[in-house]
């Protein structure tokens, strides 16, 4: 996850001396926006009006890729994963459905977008 963690200018200074890549920082970030989408159970239909609340992102996207590249990913993303088979985790509040569990995608069975994935040696930033 160092590769998400900077945060202010200098540290992007840092991180652009050792190789980290912004275009993959995005694909990471879409990621985890998709599963956390998931894991609180927000509809597609509701993923898709929280992403116009963010008018400073789709703007600076619309600017530099004409179009609101960050909403299409993420919901490229969330497809993708409400298409693996579900799987049951605990419910945050122990409520859920019958035994304080409910149905999420299995991300175990996600194919990253990422190359090379994360956790991969390749993936490591040069010294």
């Amino acid at each position: 996850m160092a590769e998400l963690s900077y945060k202010t200018l200098d540290w992007l200074r840092i991180a652009k001396d050792v190789g980290w890549d912004e275009e993959r920082r995005f694909l990471m970030r879409c990621e985890l926006d998709a599963l956390y989408f998931h894991l609180y159970q927000i509809s597609r239909d509701d993923v898709d009006y929280i992403m116009e609340t963010f008018p400073i992102v789709k703007r600076k996207d619309e600017a530099a890729h004409g179009e609101y590249r960050t909403k299409r990913v993420i919901l490229e993303m969330y497809d993708q994963m409400a298409g693996l088979a579900p799987t049951p985790v605990p419910s945050p509040k122990g409520g859920g459905e019958n035994d304080g569990t409910y149905l999420v995608p299995d991300v175990g069975q996600w194919v990253t977008w990422l190359t090379p994935p994360p956790g991969d040696v390749r993936a490591a930033h040069r010294e």
